[in-house]
């Protein structure tokens, strides 16, 4: 999801939440404790030279139980962060601790925000010889030739 999106969805919310891939969801109480710009360069094992820009947001629970982030205030906290860090409409990667700090990429669903997890991948396969995967093909789907199938009692096997 990237910034402007948030940023369309919040108005029509009436409050703001968050949920893990698996449907665990992130306490009521909490905060938007950063918002800020990411960017990461880098060399591929390819040899190719990166850069990848996020947005991040941190999410971190405290023991105030009694906090709730409102719409109203995180379009307020993105738009702070717009005039005085220079946020550009990127992707907006999450910091969540859940058993240890996580990254993940950012959903709708339609009522909650929901935190997806994010995968490691290799950028330049074709350059480290990974090999390209193979689709699985089930044998009751693979064509049939009759001309050179082989039946009970032909001899050919």
């Amino acid at each position: 999801m990237k910034l402007s999106e948030i940023k369309n969805l919040l108005p029509t919310l009436s409050n703001v939440a968050f949920r893990l891939e698996n449907g665990t969801p992130v306490p009521e109480h909490f905060h938007v404790t950063e918002v800020g710009i990411i960017e990461k360069n880098f060399i591929d094992c390819g040899g190719v030279i990166r850069k990848e820009t996020v947005v991040n947001f941190q999410l971190w629970n405290a023991d105030d139980y009694e906090h709730r982030l409102k719409p109203g205030k995180l379009l307020h906290i993105i738009e702070l962060s717009e005039r005085k860090l220079g946020l550009k409409d990127a992707e907006i990667e999450v910091e969540y601790q859940n058993e240890t700090i996580g990254k993940y990429d950012l959903a709708f669903d339609g009522e909650t925000f929901v935190l997806q997890n994010k995968m490691t991948a290799c950028l330049a396969q074709e350059a480290c010889g990974v090999p390209a995967v193979r689709q699985k093909t089930n044998l009751s789907e693979l064509p049939v030739n009759q001309s050179t199938c082989c039946t009970p009692n032909s001899g050919c096997c």
